[in-house]
This record gives structure tokens, sequence and C-alpha cells, in this order.
């Protein structure tokens, strides 16, 4: 691991911090469904509800972490979200018996986990500006090496008990919330700057600091947040479209498993050529939005052309690499471009893609009963050329802006030049 040498040591620490947690919140989500279906005895309906309002809790957590940023400080932000999804974590194998509860302890878990996620994003934009970027895109591996690794272990932990993975995760989230604690306290101490925590915007904010006016700076996030809404929409395929193929067609259930396990291989060992295509075809984090949505529709097409477990192995392998150029460019593209109001925008486009989380598996699996695969398939790739044209309007629209603003600041440097002093 010769590269994380070129890292100073408060990466170091934060990187593997973020690995132990993904892989302590990875150990619950696979499991959720076969929860409420084994250890409580309720039918799948009831199981596709309580994710349903785990996800509504996500969205309005990435909304209100984003907005809350800068009013309520990221210290208490991130430390006091980690701390009360653990606290939730914590009291689940305490309501066994008690249905309404248990759904609104796993709303609850949702919305605590998502408030962080806009705030820790934005932390790393504000923290390492000079190379958010790269370490977006670091973390972002890191990440999902350690989901790999928490979804390798969920199922043995699920053979001896299901509250042992529920008890794992909060750990794992209470570690996290004490590591923040201790990092961003040392930040405060004598001789941080503060430009280090809230630098000023690059680019010109509307007058106000309400929520309101931020959204009405639509170039920022709108068509971005469209794109993203679209593909996690299409990308719910997998779950209600691959999956229910699978077992139909009488392959192993482990064959849906080992496609998972090809993606996060490829996150880790596909980086060298993820990094030739930005340097090649996308240079920009822009581009790289609109070169993701080719691959994930290159991915479904595959799948309608396809209908074989080869297949599948393909279009996994496309969409896994899609996955790798959008996941750390918009973080990227938003701390750059935002500036001081970074976290209100990843929250907003976070929030947006959510959407898409929600009412996918919703849409396919209604096509999936009427029509099998193949409308599915059809209707992923429907979605994904909307979002590649909300990507390509995006770009279009942040490179005028950027113009524009280069223009005024040659007008203003000419205007100062000229007149008399």
């Amino acid at each position: 691991m010769k590269w994380l040498e070129q890292y100073p040591k408060e990466v170091k620490g934060f990187l593997v911090a973020s690995l132990v947690a993904s892989a302590g919140g990875s150990l619950m989500w696979p499991l959720t469904t076969m929860y409420v279906f084994d250890e409580l005895g309720r039918s799948m309906q009831d199981a596709g509800f309580v994710i349903l309002i785990q996800s509504m809790g996500g969205i309005a957590g990435q909304l209100l972490g984003g907005a809350m940023y800068h009013r309520i400080g990221v210290k208490k932000l991130i430390v006091g979200s980690l701390l009360l999804n653990a606290l939730g974590l914590f009291t689940l194998p305490f309501i066994n018996g008690l249905w309404g509860l248990f759904i609104v302890m796993m709303g609850f878990i949702g919305f605590c986990n998502a408030v962080s996620m806009p705030a820790i994003q934005a932390f790393i934009g504000f923290r390492f500006a000079d190379r958010r970027g790269e370490l977006f895109n670091v973390i972002y591996v890191a990440n999902n090496i350690g989901v790999a690794l928490g979804t390798a272990m969920s199922g043995f932990l699920a053979e001896i008990s299901y509250h042992l993975s529920f008890v794992l995760n909060g750990v794992t989230s209470f570690g996290f919330a004490i590591f923040f604690l201790s990092y961003l306290t040392k930040l405060d101490g004598p001789g941080v700057p503060e430009q280090s925590h809230h630098p000023q915007p690059k680019t010109p904010l509307p007058a106000g600091p309400g929520a309101w006016a931020l959204l009405g700076n639509t170039r920022i996030y709108l068509f971005m947040g469209l794109g993203s809404l679209f593909l996690w929409f299409g990308n719910s395929i997998w779950n209600t479209g691959v999956s229910p193929f699978i077992i139909s067609e009488g392959m192993s259930k482990t064959a849906y498993g080992y496609l998972w396990t090809l993606n996060g291989i490829l996150i880790f060992a596909a980086q060298p050529l993820t990094n030739a295509i930005k340097r090649w075809f996308a240079r920009t984090e822009s581009s790289q939005m609109t070169v993701s949505a080719l691959f994930y529709l290159s991915a479904y097409l595959v799948i309608v052309a396809m209908h074989s477990y080869p297949g599948m192995v393909l279009a996994m392998v496309l969409a896994t690499l899609g996955e790798m150029l959008i996941s750390p460019a918009i973080p990227a593209f938003i701390s750059e471009r935002a500036g001081h109001a970074a976290p209100f925008y990843i929250g907003v486009t976070g929030g947006m893609g959510a959407v898409g989380r929600v009412i996918g598996p919703y849409a396919m699996g209604t096509m999936y009963d009427g029509g099998g695969l193949t409308p599915v398939a059809w209707l992923a790739a429907g979605v994904a050329v909307l979002s590649c044209l909300s990507f390509m309007v995006h770009a279009r629209l942040s490179k005028n802006s950027s113009l524009n603003h280069n223009l005024h600041d040659k007008n203003a440097r000419q205007a100062d030049a000229s007149s008399p002093h």
C-alpha cells in the first residue's frame, strides 16, 4: 500500500476510521429484510415498508445535515448524529415485539446516519481543499473495502445472532463519533487557521443565508441532482430485476452475491483504468458525471441484449466503472464551486439521489411482475439516457458560469488598471 505514504498522518487515520465505520454499517443493511421476515415473522411487504421508512429518513437526514452544517457547527453535527445513530442501533435488540416502535427506530437510524454524510463530505472538501478530488476518490475506495468486509461478515454474524450485527454496527458508529470528537478537537486547538474549516466561496452565491436563496442558484445543483436521481433510479435494476431473474432461471443465489463481490473487487483493482479514463476523456468533474451515465447506459443495454449470467457479469463491470467515476465527482464539484455553501448543496443533491433509490424499486418491481426482466432493463436504459442528458445540461451551465465568472474578473482587473491612482 505504498500509495498511502504520500498522505499525511491525519489522512491515514481518517481513512482507517472511515473503513471501519463503513464495514460496521454494511453489517446491517443486507440483513434488514431477512431480519423482518425471519426473526420477526413479518411479510415481505412489511420488510419493504421498513426499507422505505429507512430511506425516507435518509432523505430528510441528507437535507438537514447539509443545511445545518454552519448553523450548529461541524463537530456537534457529525459527532451528535453518529452518537444518536449508535444509540438507535443499540436499542433494536430490546424492541423485538414492538413492531411500531421498530419502524420508528429504523426511520430514526436512517435519518441520523444520513445527517453525517454531507457534513463529512463537506468537511473533507474544506480541510483538504488542495487535494479534495483525489481524497474523495481514496475515501470512496476505502469505504467500499469496508463494505466488502462488512457484507462478507454479515452472513456469518446472522447465523449467530441478528442482534449481534446491530450491536457491532452501533459500536463502529460510536467509535467513529469518538474519532471525530478527538480529531475535530485537535483542529480547534491554537494555531489552526479558521479558513481551514470555513473557506470563502470561489463562486458568488445568492444574497442572504436562507435555504430558499441558496436553492435559487440552480446552476450548481439542479441538473446534477436530477442526473443523480435518474442514475440511482436505474441502478435499482440489480435488486428488482437481476436478482429475481437469477432466481427464476434456477441459478444459485450465490451467483447474485458474486456480482457484488466483483463490484467490490473492481472498485479497488480498476482504479488505474478509471484514472486513465479521467486523463483521456473526462478531465473535469462534470464530464466524469456524463461519462459515468454512459457506462450505466451501456450496462443496461447489455442486460437487454444478453439474458444470461455472462451478460450480467459484463453489465456489472460497466456499471461499476460508472459508479467509480461519479461517486467522488459530485462532492468534489460542489466543494470546488459552492465554497461556504458546499454542505447545503451536498445535502440537496444527496437527497435528490436518494429519491431515485426510493421510487426505483417500486416502479421496477411492478414492471418485473408484469413482463419480466426485459421491460425493467429498457426502463433502466431510458432513465440512464435522461441522466446523461441532465449531466450534459449541468456541464454546459457550469461551463458558461465559469466563463462568465472569468470574464467578470478580467473586466474588473482592466478597470482597476485603467483607473487613476
